[in-house]
């Protein structure tokens, strides 16, 4: 538990680390470097919604959706309490904590950001703590995203059908570091569970081959 503690906390303070300086520094739309011609770039925008910007229609969606993120943060951290109270192994634990330390940090956001830190635009950066009060109130804030990196960009060939010459980019999403906490722990508990299996198939008897008729006679 002490292990799964410190992960968690160390994700969580990198992670909220990176967002408020990003809050307190970009605009809008603002990325660094200032010519984005390369493969990586930092480029701040704000998820009101879930991964990949998608959304709950309306005010009572949002209060939802950040409803949705508590439950699954205190079930997946009571099924980490109890995997580790039954000997899971160093990889489960590992996983299940990235994922929770995750899922923590951008309900952090989603959930105290609207009410400490007045609102980004594209020409203005945020305060915090504005003496007119934050952009939101209590849930309705929105996650912080920084992290893009368009392998690839430019015109689809014309002869593909339908999408011909269009402008297309690979890799799209903008994320952040609880983000890539998430998914590196969802990746690490498949590996897990293939390994537990590997290793019960491994550690099981073989089973016995049938008798057939002439050793029955014998």
């Amino acid at each position: 538990m002490k292990r799964a503690v410190a992960i968690i906390l160390l994700v969580l303070l990198a992670d909220q680390a990176l967002k408020v300086w990003v809050k307190l520094t970009f605009t809008i739309g603002q990325h660094l470097p200032e010519d984005p011609s390369g493969w990586y770039f930092l480029h701040f925008i704000e998820n009101e919604g879930m991964a990949f910007g998608m959304k709950l229609g309306g005010e009572y969606g949002k209060l939802a959706l950040t409803w949705l993120r508590i439950a699954a943060v205190i079930g997946i951290g009571y099924a980490l309490r109890q995997m580790i109270a039954h000997g899971a192994s160093r990889l489960q634990t590992l996983s299940v904590s990235l994922v929770l330390a995750g899922a923590l940090g951008n309900i952090i956001d989603s959930t105290f950001y609207g009410m400490l830190f007045s609102a980004s635009t594209p020409y203005q950066v945020a305060t915090l703590l504005p003496p007119e009060g934050g952009y939101a109130g209590l849930f309705h804030g929105a996650v912080v995203d920084m992290f893009h990196f368009p392998i690839w960009r430019g015109n689809l060939p014309g002869w593909i059908p339908w999408v011909g010459g269009d402008y297309f980019e690979f890799f799209q999403p903008v994320f952040n570091i609880a983000d890539a906490s998430i998914s590196v722990g969802i990746a690490l508990f498949i590996l897990a569970h293939r390994r537990g299996s590997r290793a019960q198939h491994a550690a099981a008897p073989p089973a016995e081959a049938p008798m057939t008729g002439a050793d029955e006679q014998g």
